[in-house]
């Protein structure tokens, strides 16, 4: 008898036991899960994939378990865990993920929200690009296409560049990515003069796919007294003031003076551009002695169109900035006579404009001819006197 009652206790305390146990309730699954892929340069490669989602505010929870599969035909299987409510992915993503909160048991919440890996969200290339050469730099523009056709959908543009082999005609494969923008037009900086590179971009979606490229563009910087860049002083004040010959006080007109960009705060600028609330760039006078005037009444073919000052028609006042129009600057060279400066713009954009410039180092003579790379005239014709 002694084994069945020893039988009997023990299944009644057992019993007893289990009464008292209480199952955990089930965690919250995740919820939001949403996605992010690292844009590479190559649209069908990108670097990796970072997930997102809510965070379960329960305090039995451990960890969370991420699924994926490469395929819609294929089973899903641990990717990973995390505590954290991101998880990068490195490499190429998998078709399909999703999350699961894990209690300290062991137990798995229900599956989060899937997201599938789409590429059929991948933008339109850009079908356009042009640069222009600069001093130490190139300015690129590009058909906005990306934005225009799907606005909700676009992040940015991706700036991409590589050496370029003028004589086989060849972008090196050392492609580099220069920076990003929202606006169709960027400028390359801090560049080699003389040196070719080759410029491609594309358009970044907000999951962080990449469009195909666009068409490739071959430049070189080079020094010169056409296409120099200023900002206007709303976007970087720094850039925004022009001078047309800095003289270091000795009288003598030295190339690292002429064609100076500077900040626009600097009181020695012959004149600063702005930029209103409707997008116009104005170039305005600043320092005492300096006046402008239109050249023409319409826009002229060439800087060289510009070939002599007009004795008349200067002002202080601001004057409109115009692609394709000539203006010419009077000046106080400070020993008496007037210095003239010729100025056409060529482009204005969202925050700069490139404008080709020349500077008469003659005194008190208003003739504005080529000569010796540096835009001059022989001491003859008429001196104006200040």
């Amino acid at each position: 008898m002694r084994p069945t009652i020893i039988g009997l206790a023990l299944a009644v305390a057992l019993a007893a036991c289990g009464e008292n146990l209480v199952e955990p309730l089930p965690l919250d699954p995740p919820e939001n899960l949403g996605y992010e892929l690292e844009a590479s340069g190559d649209p069908d490669a990108p670097l990796g994939l970072l997930l997102f989602w809510d965070g379960v505010n329960d305090p039995n929870l451990a960890v969370y378990r991420v699924y994926s599969r490469p395929d819609a035909n294929a089973n899903f299987g641990l990717r990973g865990e995390t505590t954290s409510i991101t998880f990068h992915d490195n490499g190429i993503p998998d078709l399909e993920y999703f999350v699961v909160a894990v209690d300290l048991n062991g137990f798995e919440s229900d599956a989060s929200n899937s997201v599938v890996i789409d590429e059929r969200l991948r933008l339109d290339p850009v079908q356009t690009l042009v640069g222009t050469s600069l001093n130490g730099a190139v300015y690129l523009t590009w058909s906005d296409n990306p934005f225009q056709t799907t606005p909700d959908a676009f992040k940015q543009y991706r700036v991409y560049s590589a050496p370029y082999d003028l004589d086989a005609g060849l972008c090196d494969d050392a492609w580099g990515l220069e920076g990003t923008t929202v606006a169709p037009e960027f400028v390359v900086a801090a560049l080699s003069n003389g040196e070719p590179f080759c410029f491609a971009i594309s358009a970044e979606s907000i999951e962080g796919y990449e469009s195909l490229w666009s068409p490739i563009w071959a430049d070189t910087p080079r020094p010169d007294a056409r296409n120099v860049l200023m900002t206007a002083r709303e976007a970087n004040p720094a850039t925004a003031g022009f001078r047309f010959w800095l003289d270091n006080g000795d009288g003598v007109v030295a190339p690292a003076e002429l064609g100076v960009v500077t900040s626009e705060s600097n009181p020695e600028i012959d004149f600063f551009v702005r930029r209103d609330g409707s997008g116009n760039f104005f170039m305005v006078p600043l320092r005492a002695g300096t006046e402008v005037l239109q050249y023409s009444q319409g826009p002229v073919d060439d800087l060289t169109s510009i070939d002599i000052a007009p004795a008349t028609g200067f002002s202080t006042a601001e004057i409109l900035a115009q692609p394709g129009f000539g203006y010419v600057f009077q000046m106080d060279g400070g020993d008496g006579f007037a210095r003239f400066g010729a100025l056409r713009v060529t482009h204005v954009g969202q925050d700069i404009m490139i404008f080709d410039w020349s500077f008469q180092t003659d005194p008190g003579n208003p003739e504005l001819a080529v000569g010796a790379g540096v835009f001059t005239a022989a001491p003859q014709g008429v001196v104006v006197r200040r």
